[in-house]
């Protein structure tokens, strides 16, 4: 039976795909790209980094609105799920690429549940989230002891979650950023950020004096207490 591969191809440096990501790109039938085309889509030339045999491979293009109206997102995400189903249909392995570890906010996990739902063999394959990626450049850990690890969608309201004990990672922040960073700086927050982690275009910086005043779509904060 055919299978829907949801691969995490990791933040950003193609040297953190997995050995098993590699490996079923290598063995799928298609390789699903998310977006309009493959040389503007991050999460392609990451897995091309890793595994150079994809270009010549059957692919599929999947798009997703990029909206909060749960409608109109439910419609694109069934809409994707038709397509892979089609190829799964004619007995296609079917290498779903994802940025980061599918399982964090990822838009492929959407997709996952429908194909699964309606029947098809499925399976989620790890990536390096792009939190552990962006901690390891800044030369320290998330969290020690007894700390806690809180992981914040930065595109929603953010205040209450800022007053949690222990490490604060803010992802999607890019949207709002200039609200993000007037809120660190009015509490006065130790906050670290990088931009793009592992990628050419990368950014770091080390303190909330160093913020620029827009991010980029692939920016993650940390705060630590």
């Amino acid at each position: 039976m055919a299978k829907l591969y949801g691969l995490g191809v990791g933040p950003g440096d193609s040297e953190l795909v997995t050995l098993k990501a590699v490996r079923l790109m290598k063995e799928c039938d298609v390789i699903a790209i998310p977006g309009e085309n493959p040389e503007e889509s991050v999460a392609y030339k990451i897995a091309l980094g890793a595994c150079p045999e994809i270009a010549d491979k059957e692919q599929l293009l999947v798009t997703t609105p990029m909206t909060k109206d749960k409608t109109i997102l439910e419609n694109g995400y069934k809409a994707a799920a038709e397509k892979i189903e089609a190829l799964l249909k004619e007995g296609k392995d079917v290498a779903l690429l994802t940025l980061g570890d599918p399982t964090i906010y990822s838009t492929y996990i959407y997709i996952h549940r429908i194909v699964k739902s309606d029947g098809f063999d499925t399976e989620i394959i790890s990536g390096v989230p792009s939190f552990c990626a962006v901690s390891a450049k800044l030369g320290d850990s998330l969290v020690d002891r007894d700390q806690q690890l809180h992981v914040i969608p930065a595109s929603y309201q953010i205040e209450e979650s800022l007053e949690l004990s222990g490490t604060k990672i803010l992802m999607k922040a890019a949207s709002k950023f200039g609200v993000v960073k007037e809120i660190l700086v009015e509490k006065d927050s130790k906050a670290a950020m990088i931009e793009n982690c592992g990628m050419p275009e990368e950014r770091i910086y080390h303190s909330l004096d160093e913020f620029p005043d827009k991010a980029s779509y692939y920016t993650i904060v940390t705060i630590k207490e």
